[in-house]
């Protein structure tokens, strides 16, 4: 499973890509909304720094207007995805962009069916949203596994981007589920790289280290 960084935060993007376990980066409106900045501005400037896919939503609501903005951001960059949000208008949109070989990742996915509609369209990418589902008394983890088992069953090759991850052991089990992504906030990165038992053997093998060389 790859890893995209779910941020329009510039510092957090090239601190976690330093790393080098990054392949991607997504974004969304509310996203770019608390960096103050404009979205072409934004996205551009990840774009440059990240060699993977980049990720910029459409803000129309309507097939025509996500169609016009899908055609205007995938000009920024080559390796920039349109966004394009789960509705009947959104599938017009992604049919459209497909055939103009304009890559695009639908977002906003609950359900089995929204994921194999969405594949079935052209959507390079699908975006379940693990934590969101948990939030409904549902299993977001299930819903990654039936996307997984249907897409593996009918040799679909559109990617699943775990969305809404909240917590390191989210990784985990989508990882386990079988997403091909999981998109994961800047916090929850930070989490997952450390334990306690990793700090507390780095500590003791400095005070061994110092002991011996007093």
């Amino acid at each position: 499973m790859k890893f995209f960084i779910d941020t329009a935060n510039i510092e957090e993007i090239k601190t976690a890509y330093a790393m080098g376990c990054i392949s991607g980066v997504t974004t969304n409106p509310s996203l770019i909304v608390k960096e103050h900045r404009d979205l072409q501005a934004v996205i551009k400037e990840i774009s440059q720094l990240v060699d993977g896919p980049v990720n910029a939503e459409v803000i129309g609501t309507t097939a025509l207007e996500m169609i016009e903005e899908g055609r205007a951001i995938s000009q920024w960059n080559d390796n920039v995805v349109v966004k394009i949000p789960m509705t009947r208008e959104g599938l017009q949109a992604v049919s459209v962009l497909h055939k103009e070989n304009i890559q695009t990742n639908v977002t906003l996915i609950f359900s089995a069916n929204q994921a194999l509609l969405a594949a079935r369209a052209g959507a390079s990418y699908v975006s379940p949203f693990v934590g969101r589902i948990d939030d409904m008394s549902m299993d977001g983890i299930t819903l990654i596994k039936d996307i997984a088992q249907i897409f593996q069953l009918h040799n679909i090759d559109t990617e699943i981007i775990a969305a809404s991850v909240r917590t390191p052991l989210h990784i985990t089990q989508c990882a386990k589920a079988g997403a091909h992504i999981a998109t994961v906030p800047y916090q929850v990165l930070m989490k997952a790289l450390t334990h306690p038992l990793t700090d507390a053997g780095i500590a003791r093998f400095l005070e061994d280290w110092h002991t011996a060389n007093q």
